[in-house]
């Protein structure tokens, strides 16, 4: 027992100790001076960095989406606004459990498969903690309860937004357009800064072509937030700049008039303010509602607009490519007559049918009454579609010769109109031919081309332009519908000025004279084609009928109407301008299968030169003029948005 004391070392032990006990001292007093270390670096050395994130844990910058333009007709009616709504906003950032919340909601509002589709879809693209909306237009049954269940739904928020509503629905569409979701590929194109938040894009027309104006710069505002992401306060708010609100060229009473004309028929309508290009109308029939678009449309109600055989998506008045018909025969006179190949003196004998000189084949060119017209001037050609007359005199003018003096008016190229969709027409020619079908032009192509038919074709927005630039003499203006924009921060209306084009001008005024002559017969003398439509009229019109085939070899002398089928039935055309005298309004109708244009589409030419010279002109020194000027600001209607409950509710399925 002794041995084993005798082997321990109180000193060494203790000196032990004394090392460890220091060690451990150094070590801990090592620990408390990178702790004391690391809190002066965090609080005094990086404050400001680590404040700042501190800043924005609590503070978050939202975007504030200006509200967009508002558009106006040419007397100050709105034709697109903004109204209240109410959309379901989530932050994906915010949410713990996308599929499930999205699976809860359907029990607080209504979803559908298109509305989390299109949810998907835009959160892919999103910038980070942006609110996407999942739905739009909520009802006030939705709004409430979901704030009884808002607990549940971190992330998830109701929004109060101004909403895309058109109130003349299908009567303006072909003209305004309208706006719906933005997309992928137009985020591509715009600044991303400024549409940040921004939900919606003009698809087409006037909300398309003029996207930039109407769109305005975007707001911002900072915000603070809670540990749940939701809204306690705004800290300080820099108010986005409104787009500006345009004044179209277009008269909303004239354009339902159309609209009411054509219902029930496939077709267009088109009017044009001679003196300055305005376009006064544009339809297109059938139409739909531009509000079934705003905030996406179903996939069912989509599928059935495509699948309809009437084609209500498609705007006939600017992409509608038809034959113009015996409408081309004014403008054929004129090419005659300015290159020499007939004067306005001139007689021909026009029996029933025409023949190449030379045609071994002797195949005969008809006219459409059967027992001809016997001799025939320039302006009888014109009052009673002499078939005949225009076949030799496009002829002896030749294929090139026609194409050159046609172009002058507009037809074959686009008019370059200030909107979206407009095709370009076609004036044929040997070249293109060759290009396109792969084989020579032949004299029969030149003879059916002196009648507007064969690859000849026009847009009803071509025939109204060229209709408009006969009327004036030559003069002519670009087809326009901005007159006026006005400014959304002074409140100033600023009027666009007209854009003027070469003139026509040919070697004799006396060759206007006599086509013009022609065509104030057409409705004013028993024998001219439109006479029965405009007989007893209060105006002296200025017109020209004009039919279109289909086809060609279903027709014979002894078809009748109810005989053929609705599909290969002739088109119905006429073009128009009045006061003949001094003309206020030029007109092109094209009705689809409608039969001669002297029934189908003159009616729907009178009444819209009816309505328009009865609600917009006043004698004056025993002289029709316009009464209505550019509207000013006390014209206007409010920009304010109206109240929903005054509104008539969109029809159809926007979901």
């Amino acid at each position: 027992m002794s041995d084993r004391q005798s082997l321990r070392d109180p000193r060494q032990e203790r000196r032990q100790f004394a090392w460890r006990a220091l060690v451990m001292a150094l070590v801990v007093v090592g620990l408390y001076g990178a702790m004391a270390a690391r809190l002066i670096y965090l609080q005094v050395i990086d404050h400001e960095h680590y404040a700042t994130l501190s800043h924005d844990n609590r503070v978050h910058i939202v975007a504030v989406p200006p509200p967009r333009g508002l558009i106006y007709d040419r007397h100050g009616v709105l034709l697109a606004e903004n109204v209240p709504s109410y959309s379901l906003d989530v932050t994906p950032e915010q949410v713990p459990d996308m599929a499930r919340t999205l699976e809860a909601l359907k029990s607080v509002v209504a979803l559908t498969p298109d509305d989390i589709r299109r949810f998907r879809q835009t959160m892919r693209r999103k910038w980070p903690f942006q609110a996407v909306p999942l739905r739009f237009d909520l009802s006030p049954e939705e709004v409430a309860r979901f704030a009884v269940e808002r607990y549940r739904f971190p992330g998830v928020d109701i929004k109060a937004r101004l909403r895309r509503y058109y109130p003349f629905g299908g009567a303006m569409v072909d003209a305004v357009g309208y706006v719906s979701r933005i997309d992928v590929a137009e985020l591509q194109k715009v600044d991303a800064e400024n549409y940040e938040g921004t939900t919606h894009y003009g698809k087409t027309g006037i909300e398309a072509y003029y996207q930039t104006r109407l769109h305005g710069r975007v707001g911002y505002d900072q915000v603070e937030v809670n540990a749940k992401g939701r809204q306690i306060r705004v800290l300080s708010h820099q108010p986005p700049v409104p787009g500006d609100d345009l004044i179209l060229s277009l008269d909303a009473g004239l354009q339902s008039v159309a609209e009411a004309a054509l219902e029930g028929r496939e077709g267009a309508a088109v009017a044009i303010d001679p003196r300055n290009g305005d376009v006064l109308a544009m339809v297109s029939a059938p139409s739909y509602d531009p509000n079934w678009f705003v905030d996406g449309i179903s996939s069912k109600r989509y599928a059935e607009l495509r699948g309809n055989d009437w084609r209500p998506l498609f705007n006939r008045a600017l992409a509608g490519q038809y034959p113009p018909g015996s409408t081309i025969k004014p403008f054929m006179a004129l090419a005659g007559l300015n290159n020499g190949v007939v004067t306005t003196d001139q007689r021909i004998f026009c029996g029933p049918y025409w023949q190449i000189p030379g045609d071994p084949a002797k195949r005969k060119y008809r006219d459409w009454n059967r027992y001809g017209h016997g001799m025939t001037d320039v302006s009888k050609a014109i009052t009673q579609s002499v078939d005949v007359y225009f076949y030799r005199l496009a002829y002896q003018l030749g294929i090139e010769r026609m194409h050159d003096f046609l172009s002058r008016f507009g037809l074959g190229r686009q008019t370059d109109i200030d909107t979206t969709g407009e095709m370009g027409g076609l004036l044929p020619t040997p070249a293109w031919k060759r290009r396109t079908k792969n084989t020579v032009w032949y004299p029969g192509n030149t003879v059916v081309a002196g009648i507007g038919q064969g690859f000849m074709l026009a847009t009803p927005l071509q025939l109204a332009d060229a209709t408009a630039a006969l009327s004036m003499r030559g003069e002519r203006f670009r087809p326009r519908l901005l007159r006026a924009v006005r400014d959304p921060v002074t409140r100033d209306v600023r009027a666009r000025p007209p854009e003027t084009l070469p003139a026509i001008r040919l070697k004799d005024a006396a060759y206007w004279r006599a086509v013009l002559k022609g065509m104030r017969n057409v409705t004013q003398r028993p024998d001219g084609t439109a006479y029965r439509q405009f007989r007893g009229f209060d105006y002296v019109v200025a017109g020209k009928t004009g039919t279109a085939q289909v086809t060609s070899h279903i027709h014979s002398d002894n078809a009748r109407e109810g005989t053929i089928p609705y599909r290969l039935r002739d088109n119905g055309l006429f073009i128009a301008f009045a006061p003949a005298d001094h003309p206020l309004i030029a007109v092109a109708v094209v009705v689809e299968h409608g039969g001669g244009g002297d029934v189908s589409a003159a009616p729907v030419a009178r009444r819209m030169i009816d309505y328009y010279l009865k609600h917009n002109t006043e004698l004056r020194n025993g002289r029709l003029v316009l009464k209505s000027n550019l509207p000013t600001q006390l014209d206007l209607q409010p920009t304010e948005p109206r109240d929903t409950a005054t509104r008539a509710p969109a029809t159809g399925d926007a979901s």
